[in-house]
C-alpha cells in the first residue's frame, strides 16, 4: 500500500462526493484486456447519471470534473495492487476490443497496463487510434524503469492543466474500428 497516507484521505474524500452527488453504486466496473489479453475488471469512480440516454446526456459537471483531474482514475491503485495493472503501460480498452486488434497491435497486451502510459503523455485522447497503438507499441519496446519514471513525470503536467481529456467534442474517446 505505497503512499496509501497520501491517496487514502483524497480516496475516501471522492468516494463521498461521488456517493452525494450521483448516488449508488459510487464505482464504475467493466471488464477490460489486460496481460496476454486477459479480462480483468476495471474499477474507477462513477461520472455519469444511471439510466438511459447518451454518454453526453449522463456525464455531469462533477463527473466532468473528475474526468479532467483524472481523480476518477483513483480506485484503479486496486488494480495495481492486484498485480492487474501497472503505474504505466499502455491503457487497458474494453475486452471487446480484442477482435479488432492487428496481429502487431496486440502487442500491447504484452505488458501489463497501466494507470497512464506514453500515449496519454503524448496527446492522450486528442490521437487517433493509429496513433494511440504506435505509442503504445514503442513503449513495449522501449520499456525499462526510466522510461516509466519519465512517463509518471511527464503525466504531471497534462493532469494539472487538463489536456486532452477528450476527442473531437466528444466525451469519450470514438470507438475503436469494427470487427474484422
Amino acid at each position: 500500500m505505497l503512499f496509501a497516507p497520501l491517496w487514502l484521505p483524497l480516496f475516501a474524500v471522492v468516494a463521498l462526493a461521488v456517493r452525494f452527488k450521483l448516488g449508488s453504486p459510487v464505482f464504475f466496473r467493466q471488464r477490460r484486456a489486460g496481460l496476454h489479453g486477459t479480462a480483468f475488471s476495471i474499477i474507477k469512480f462513477r461520472t455519469m447519471r444511471e439510466g438511459a440516454g447518451s454518454d453526453s446526456e449522463r456525464l455531469t459537471r462533477f463527473g466532468e470534473f473528475l474526468r479532467a483531474t483524472s481523480l476518477d482514475e483513483l480506485p484503479e491503485l486496486y488494480n495495481v495492487i492486484r498485480g492487474e495493472m501497472s503505474l504505466v503501460g499502455p491503457r487497458p480498452l474494453p475486452i471487446e476490443y480484442l477482435t479488432r486488434y492487428t496481429e502487431e497491435e496486440m502487442h500491447r497486451h504484452d505488458v501489463l497496463p497501466g494507470i497512464t502510459g506514453w500515449a496519454q503523455v503524448n496527446g492522450r485522447n486528442l490521437l487517433d487510434w493509429d496513433a494511440k497503438f504506435r505509442l503504445d507499441l514503442e513503449y513495449v519496446r522501449k520499456r525499462s524503469l526510466l522510461f516509466d519514471l519519465k512517463i509518471l513525470i511527464l503525466t504531471i503536467l497534462p493532469v494539472l492543466i487538463r489536456s486532452g481529456i477528450s476527442h473531437g467534442g466528444e466525451i469519450t474517446m470514438s470507438e475503436l474500428r469494427p470487427p474484422r
